[in-house]
């Protein structure tokens, strides 16, 4: 085999193997740990509204209505995002897998919602890599977003 055979046989390798690993079943993860999501590793590739201070954390998001009505409003803006799928939605809890466009990372991204508190609280990490480029963090702002708009529409 050539040189250039070689090489082309070994990124072909590291590809599959990338590839392999992003369509890999997440690990089951705790959900809600007494009534609070799973803490960010160190990598910058995750964020969350319970993060203590630093790069992952975020602010969470205030709400007026009811939990149900907090929550059915979550599930219209996840149903509405494209590559995102909702794999479990409970009373105050909804987990969604979130896939890249090309190389399908899954991101997972977990929501609950505090009717003590009237907060949606959010975590948002990638499964695999050091780096997400800032997708996390973009994908619960524009949730935000949304939701903030949703809210304003109908009450108005």
């Amino acid at each position: 085999m050539t040189k250039l055979g070689l090489v082309a046989v070994g990124v072909m390798t590291m590809f599959l193997i990338l590839l392999g690993g992003c369509t890999m079943r997440r690990t089951p993860g705790p959900g809600l740990v007494e009534g609070r999501l799973a803490p960010c590793p160190s990598s910058p590739n995750c964020v969350s509204t319970q993060s203590g201070e630093g790069r992952s954390r975020m602010d969470p998001l205030p709400f007026s209505e009811s939990p149900a009505q907090a929550r059915a409003h979550l599930l219209e803006i996840l149903g509405a995002l494209r590559r995102v799928t909702v794999v479990t939605a409970e009373e105050s809890y909804i987990y969604a897998e979130c896939r890249s466009a090309v190389l399908r990372f899954v991101d997972d991204l977990e929501i609950a919602i505090d009717a003590e508190a009237k907060v949606i609280h959010f975590r948002s990490a990638s499964r695999l890599g050091y780096s997400d480029l800032g997708v996390n963090r973009a994908r619960v702002a524009e949730i935000m977003r949304r939701y903030r708009q949703n809210t304003q529409d109908v009450g108005h």
